[in-house]
């Protein structure tokens, strides 16, 4: 088996100068890093901003059309089209929450609370977008995700 050597960028917006537009949808413009336009990219990762979950139905349609595998940090990401995801069960943080309030309602004080990080993480992968971008998901990364959509 040959290894391939993965180098990751962190593509950072410092200036307006930094982006490219990249297209006008409905009077909306769509930027991008201009490194993305005039380098080679391969795969994309998208991390937590507020921005790229507002935007997530444009960016992971446009990550299909241009056939580059695509991880993001959130479900709704896979569940609007995108290739797969991982990142924190929103619904566990929630539940985690719930104790807290409780424990503060009946006297805990806020501060005596311990700071409790994230336990549970899902991944997600959807075999649909996958398809469409023409990429074999081996089986075993399929049988380590929480959910796979056909």
């Amino acid at each position: 088996m040959s290894e391939e050597t993965v180098e990751l960028e962190d593509v950072s917006i410092e200036a307006e100068t930094d982006l490219a537009l990249l297209c006008n949808i409905d009077d909306k413009k769509h930027w991008i890093p201009k490194s993305v336009v005039h380098e080679k990219v391969n795969a994309i990762m998208i991390t937590s901003n507020r921005g790229f979950f507002a935007e997530r139905k444009w960016i992971t349609e446009l990550a299909g059309k241009s056939r580059l595998p695509a991880i993001y940090f959130q479900k709704e990401f896979v569940d609007d089209g995108g290739l797969m995801s991982y990142g924190l069960d929103y619904v566990d943080l929630y539940r985690q929450a719930t104790v807290y309030v409780d424990k503060i309602l009946n006297g805990a004080k806020p501060a005596d609370l311990p700071v409790q990080l994230p336990t549970k993480f899902e991944f997600i992968i959807n075999l649909k977008a996958a398809k469409q971008i023409g990429l074999t998901i081996p089986p075993n990364v399929l049988v380590r995700a929480d959910r796979v959509i056909k």
